[in-house]
Order: C-alpha cells, then structure tokens, then sequence
C-alpha cells in the first residue's frame, strides 16, 4: 500500500485519495508551477487512525521519516538541523474544500537550537523570533490544546506597554520575549516542555490533523453541506516559504475572477511582510491587488501568467493562495473558487464563450444549489429612501437582510431555536468554531478582515450577505453593546445590512426578489435542451403559476385544492358541508363551494395554456378546517348552528393519528360528492377555457390510496362526471385521472395500479413518513442524533432515501410501466426540488418532477446534470 505521495507522483484525479489540496499540487508540480516540495499522507491513513484507536501505524511514522528524507535532498535544507533547518507547514486536505474547519501547522521544526542557527544564518533576529513565536502559538493552541486566549493576552500587553498600533512595530527583543513567555505557557498547561524534536512535532501535528476531522465544528459543517463522514482528510507536508522576512516578501490570496459577480478579473488582497494565515485570520488590513502590481510588476507579471495557465488547465475559476519570499514567487495552492450564485452562472457562459468549456461542461459546472442565491431578496428602492447609513464596511458577500443584532454564535444558535427571529451576527471577526451561529443568522458583519476572511468566504459558500472589515464598529460581547461612531446599540436592536455596498443600516429595511441577468437565462436554456426529465411546479393558485412559468416550469404536477378552501371567502361554507347531517345538506353546501373551485381552476388554465394541470382532490382530514374548540362560539354563530354541534362535531372528527386517518380518498370512498363537486369544477373550467380557444390539458388526481380498488371505485364515478359534462358541452376535451402514490402498499402493487391510472405521481413525503414510521412533523428532535451517529446519512424528509423509498418508487415504476407501457410517471413531494433525489429520479426513469415555483430554476439545471453524470 502507497500511503505517501511526493507532490509530483499524484495528479488532479486522484482527490479522494490525496484530498483537494494535495492532489491540485501534484498536479502543479508535474505542470512546472513554483511549487514549495512537499508530500501527502493520504485519505485511507486517516481512516486507518479512526480504525486504530487514534493511532497511526509503525509503517506510517517510518514512511513520514523516508519522505521527509526524499524532502531534504529536493530542498537542499535538513530537517532539525541548527544550522540549514527545513521548516514545513502540515495542512488538512479533504476532497472537498472545508475552509477553515480542519487545523494547520505553520512552521514546524523549529527549536530553541534552531532558532538561534537561524538567526546566525538570515542575520534577521526579528524575522526567526516572530516565526517562532507564530509556531509555537499554532502547535500549542491546535495540538497541544492551549487556550487562544493565553497567548493572546501576551502580545496584546507587549501592545500596550510600548503603544505599538500593530504587530509590524514589536521588535527582535520584543518577539523574543513573546517567545519565552510563550513556552512558559505552554509548559504551564501541558505540564511538560514544549517539545524540541522536530519529528516529534511532525507526528503531533499529523494526529492532530487527522483528529480535526472529527471536531463538532467539522462534523456540523459536514452535516450542513452533505459530505460523507467516512470520507477523511489527507495530510499534506511541505516546505515552507516566508512572506514574512522583509519588505521584499508578501503573501497573497486571489480569485483569478471576481467570486462576487464574475466579472474576469484577478481579484484578491496582498500583504507585504506576512504569514497566510495573516490575511486569513483578519489580523491586519490587506492591500488590493492593484496596489501589489504597482510596487511589484514584474512578479505580477509572472503570477498572472501562472493564473492564466491553472484557469486554462482546470477549466475553472481558481482560488490560490501565494508566498514571495526575498522576490522569488510561491504559488501555495490552488482549488476551484468559491463563488456566488450570480458569479457562478455568469463565469460558466463567458468561460463558454471564450472557448474554455462546452455548453454542457458550463452546465455541468454550475454549484445547483448555490442558484438559491440568485432568488435571495435586495432591499427595495422605495424603501432605501429613509434608509440611515451608520457605516460601511467591505462588501464581502452580496444580497441584503434584516434581523436583530446578536454577539455570539452561541447566542444566535439559542434564540434562533427559542424565538425563530431573524438575526444578524456581528463580531470582532468569525473563526471556524462560529459556524452553528452562522448557519441560523441571517448575515454577518465583522470588524476586522478583509474579503477573504473566514466570515466573507463562508457567506458566500452560504449564499448569505456579509460586511466585513467594519472599522467604525466596536462590539462590546461581555456587556451586550455595539458602538458605532461613539452611539452605542444594545444586543437585540434591528439592523439591515447590504452585502452588495458594504453598508449598515439601522433599524429593518423592506426587501424584494432580485432581476435575472442574461447569463442566468442563457444556462436555464440550455439545460433545458440538455435535461430529457419534465419539471413542473407545485403551485395552487394563478400568482404562483405565473410564477413558476417565468422560472420554466412545462406544467403543473400538483395543485393541493384543500389549500383554496381556506380562503375567508369560503371557509364558512365547507365548514356548513363538513356539519351536514346528510348527503342532501351536504350537497347545496357543496353547490356553494363550486363556483369557487371553477374560478380557481378556470384561473390554472388560463395561465397554463397548453401545458398540462394536476389537480389532486381533496386530501386532509376534515377538522383542519374546522375551528379550534375556543373560538367554536364564535364560529357557530357565523355558520348559525348551536356551539354544541359544532363541539360535537370537533370531538366525532378527532383522530388520534390523523396523518394516517380518515383523509385523501377514504374521503372521497365516505363522501363520493365531495369529489364529484370537484370534478365537475375541474371539467366545467376546462370546457370553459377551452371554448376561449385555448388548449387545457386537466389532470385529476386521487390520493393515498392503498388499494386498486379505491382507485378503480373512485375513477368510476369521476369518469361518468366528466364524460357526461364533455359530452353536454358538445367540445372534445381529453383528460387523464390518475393516483398519488403515498403507502408502501400503493408502491408495492404498481402492477395493479398501472392498467387503471393513466399517470402515476409519488407523493414521496408521506411515502417517506410511511416508509420509515417516521412523523415528519416530529422527527426533527431526532434526527439530528441520527446523522450525527451515522444511523442515517440524511434527513429523508430532505433527501430522498434511495435504498428504501426509492427502491419503492423504482420497483413501483417498472411494475406499473410492464403493465401500462403508456402510463405517465412522476413524483411532487418536496424531494421533486432536491438535486441527489433529482438525480436519482432520472437514473429511475421517471418522467418528471414537480417542486415549488422557487426551486424550478434548480430543478432544471439538476435535471440538465443528471443527464450529463448518467449516460
């Protein structure tokens, strides 16, 4: 078994074994980039520490001392010498980019001994104290699990003893003494040395490494973003290279295109006598990179050429991390960029039409998920004409959002929980350990940092709007205050932020959904010429139709009729049918409600011309639309009855399991004239519209059944309604009855259904609530338990489960279609918005899917990739 690869022996293929970073810089060095050596401990080594207890294996530990040897020959430096130390960096490298969640080492081998080789060696005490100081912080906070807070209470009174603004002005002595009260601190805490063998220190730092893939902060991003558990993270072990020795070195991160906009332009933000970790962390404000070009334009010169190269070889837009040192140019790393919806979609066309990417390798690019972003609102115009700056800070991540101000991630996270108000989390600066709080706010606004920050770079992997490095802006945590411009703002004070301008607002500013550019428009359509599965939309009323045509949708999949029944305008009259004491009374109830029904449905076809119209009949169980027992005085005089018939009335409907009770087609098998009034409505509109000269194309859809006999029972009466209003009318109007499939057993006789239904839709929530014996209404409070354990890898409620519910719905589809090679087969829950169960629909063979109008812009280009991954 391999378990180490010299940058150089892998490639850009090999990232589940060597991880994003590692892979990436193998493939570098094979290309000729100036890339410091290095190796990488791959993947199954982590996997194989988990296995052993948190060990690493004899044959491991002899490896990192060959390779390290195969190092010092390529660099021409020794490892723990005194006089020509090698120092190196170990990073964590999963196959996908994790930003911050994982640890890095910067620096290591350095000991006292070596330390004062170097100083004799650079002739630049300030230089070695400083790196010393920056290591023995890093192994001591990462590895040895000293608190941050220790060592920075040292430098900060160094700080203010002497009145140094900045760390730039400490001096030799200054780091030195840093330094020592350092090691005093760590030996303190640890009760032991700090470790002065560099091997020692290279196994420390590779455990923990590993050990940071399974930290909370992890494990929840992992949750957040669907990324396997098992997977692990590679080691990678490399040279250093310091942008810290001088004036003559700086250290950089960029985006060789705008990640905000997708404009083509090198963007990103350089510091001149810097460590990464610098820039990452906030600590001090970079410089643009146009000023960087000014000062040095022949290393500019040659970076950008090197930029060019990777964007042309990775075909896609780069994320790269850079070192000079003493004028000699680094490149540290590169992966794909994170971007903004908006930057994504725009940087796939114009990389196609440059010629970087075909059509469907642009579609194929597009981050599906990260489309949510482009439907995320922008602060009205009108509503900005009262709108109060308090400050601006870099607009780190665009969009708008309001919500009360919170200082703590741990704050955030209770009162999201407690009250579900919308908040905005404003700090010093965001680190790693923030991400439960940044996932429940809002957006984010922080003092210090720059657009490369782990607050700005996690807003925009999120789709949230950031402002970082607020200058004005002072927070107070421990008493509960922000100061701006010397006015202080209590935790809990509405603010609105624009992640677009960089402003902060007081107090909450109206939004609105944002325009679509063209690019947007140009990938939906060509995913639509790629995608062979439909997508139609879930939508039960003409505003949301019309939406969901803007976004693409070719139909309706499921209109919910029960949804128009709680309209003021008709709530009284289907609670005057549910208390009718016989089919006569119920029915001139029912006479009432039909005028509604055919306004709604005429209104569906109108809009939908020519595009087909699912019209589930009525679902829920009657006491959803009957009052709750307190305000049942009230009611019963509006509908003229006696409260204690409507009490009555309340106490005969009560169902102790109701999702599983007297609803969906038991009702219609109770109360046959419930569906024969909607069925008339249904066809009378359809006749209607289609008198105007339009095409309708109805489809009626009975739901849950767990019978054919249900289905058969109940198509019989709706069939003679139909066909005898059809026939009366003297038009020809073809329509489809079809089922909802929601039970198991429903799945498991698709045989049986498929020669009654001409169309088959899965209702794959209450399919998954049945499936599993899960309430969706209450498997929230365990679920958490579940994923975290690895007892699920989702929650099925927002992915579908493949292996028991789809192998449902796949065994359904291939009964129902042996036996009605006509049948039409598709699925509307909420997994019909989802891309891995969007995916997975089309490898089944479905022939559409049906999500809400929002989603549909999702749903096609998912539906684009799924044809793409699966031929």
């Amino acid at each position: 078994m391999k378990r180490i690869y010299m940058f150089g022996e892998g490639n850009k293929s090999q990232k589940n074994l060597l991880g994003g970073k590692g892979a990436n810089l193998s493939e570098m060095k094979t290309m000729g980039v100036p890339v410091p050596g290095g190796y990488t401990i791959t993947t199954d080594m982590c996997t194989d520490y988990y296995a052993n207890g948190g060990k690493n294996s004899d044959e491991l530990l002899a490896d990192m001392r060959e390779y390290t040897a195969r190092l010092e020959v390529e660099t021409g430096k020794e490892f723990g010498s005194t006089t020509n130390p090698l120092l190196l960096s170990v990073r964590s490298g999963a196959r996908v980019s994790m930003p911050g969640m994982m640890d890095t080492i910067l620096n290591l081998g350095l000991t006292d001994a070596a330390v004062e080789g170097m100083i004799e060696k650079t002739g630049n005490p300030k230089f070695v104290w400083d790196i010393y100081r920056r290591f023995i912080h890093m192994f001591g906070e990462v590895v040895q699990g000293v608190e941050y807070e220790l060592f920075e209470a040292v430098l900060v009174d160094i700080k203010t003893k002497n009145n140094y603004d900045g760390n730039l002005e400490l001096t030799a002595v200054d780091w030195k003494n840093v330094s020592e009260q350092y090691l005093a601190i760590v030996e303190k805490a640890t009760g032991k040395p700090f470790p002065q063998d560099p091997f020692t220190q290279l196994e420390m730092a590779v455990n923990a490494v590993f050990e940071s893939w399974d930290t909370p902060r992890a494990i929840y991003y992992r949750n957040h973003n669907g990324i396997e558990h098992s997977w692990g993270t590679a080691v990678n072990v490399q040279e250093m290279v310091f942008g810290n020795t001088s004036d003559n070195s700086g250290t950089g991160v960029l985006f060789t295109r705008n990640p905000k906009n997708g404009d083509k332009e090198v963007w990103g933000e350089f510091l001149f006598n810097a460590q990464g970790e610098d820039i990452v962390a906030g600590i001090r404000t970079p410089l643009k990179l146009e000023d960087f070009a000014a000062v040095s334009p022949v290393i500019y010169k040659e970076l950008t050429d090197i930029l060019d190269g990777l964007e042309a070889h990775y075909k896609d837009m780069q994320d790269v991390e850079f070192t000079i040192e003493e004028g000699v140019l680094f490149i540290l790393q590169t992966r794909g960029g994170k971007r903004t919806g908006a930057a994504g979609i725009k940087i796939a066309v114009e990389m196609a039409n440059e010629g970087l990417l075909t059509r469907e390798e642009a579609v194929d690019s597009i981050d599906v998920n990260a489309i949510d972003q482009l439907l995320h609102p922008i602060f009205k115009e009108e509503a900005m004409a009262n709108a109060e700056t308090l400050t601006t800070g870099l607009a780190a991540s665009p969009g708008a959002a309001s919500g009360k101000i919170v200082f703590s991630s741990e704050k955030a996270a209770a009162l999201k929980e407690e009250t579900g108000e919308k908040l905005l989390l404003f700090r010093k600066e965001t680190s790693p350990e923030d991400i439960e709080g940044m996932v429940v706010c809002e957006g984010f606004v922080t003092q210090l940092g720059g657009m490369t920050s782990h607050a700005a770079v996690v807003a925009r992997g999120m789709g949230k709007c950031c402002v970082s490095g607020c200058g004005e802006l002072s927070i107070n945590e421990e008493e509960g205050y922000m100061t701006i411009n010397g006015k202080q703002y209590p935790e809990l004070t509405p603010f609105s932020i624009d992640g677009t301008t960089g402003n902060v607002y007081a107090g909450t500013i109206e939004t609105q959904s944002p325009e679509f550019s063209e690019e947007f428009q140009t990938i939906l359509n060509w995913a639509k010429e790629i995608k062979t599965l439909g997508v139609k939309a879930n939508a039960d009323n003409g505003r949301d139709a019309r939406q969901a045509l803007e976004f693409g949708a070719e139909g309706i999949g499921l209109c919910r009729t029960e949804h128009m029944f709680f309209d003021e305008e008709r709530i009284l009259d289907v609670r005057r049918m549910i208390l009718a004491d016989n089919v006569e009374e119920r029915e001139a109830a029912l006479a009432t409600i039909l005028p509604h029904q055919l306004k709604d449905f005429t209104e569906l076809f109108e809009v939908m011309d020519g595009k087909t119209v699912c019209i589930r009949l009525l679902d829920p169980p009657l006491h959803e639309f009957l009052p709750q027992a307190e305000d049942a005085a009230e009611v019963a005089k509006d509908l003229g009855v006696t409260e204690a018939k409507l009490l009555r009335a309340l106490e005969t409907l009560h169902e102790f399991n109701p999702m599983l009770g007297h609803r969906g087609c038991r009702l219609a098998v109770t109360y046959p004239e419930i569906s024969v009034m909607q069925a008339k409505a249904i066809i009378m509109a359809a006749i209607n519209v289609s008198k105007q000269g339009k095409v309708v194309k109805p489809e009626i859809m009975i739901p849950l059944i767990a019978t054919v006999e249900e289905l058969t029972y109940l198509k019989g009466f709706i069939k003679e309604t139909a066909d005898a209003l059809i026939a009366a009318s003297g038009i020809e109007l073809e329509y489809k009855i079809g089922t909802m499939v929601e039970t198991p057993r429903a799945a498991l006789i698709g045989s049986l259904v498929g020669p009654e239904a001409q169309f088959i839709s899965y209702g794959t929530n209450d399919l998954t609530q049945m499936t599993f014996g899960f309430s969706r209404d209450d498997a929230g409070k365990f679920l958490k338990e579940y994923k975290t354990k690895g007892i699920l890898p989702n929650d099925p409620f927002a992915a579908v489960d493949q292996q028991g519910v789809g192998l449902l719905v796949e065994m359904s589809t291939k009964a129902a279609r042996a036996a009605n090679k006509d049948i039409i087969v598709g699925v509307c829950g909420e997994h019909g918005g989802e891309p891995t169960s969007i995916d997975f629909f089309h490898r089944t063979g479905l022939d559409y899917i049906s999500c809400s109008p929002f989603r549909i812009p999702v749903a096609i280009v998912a539906a684009a990739q799924a044809q793409l991954r699966n031929k």
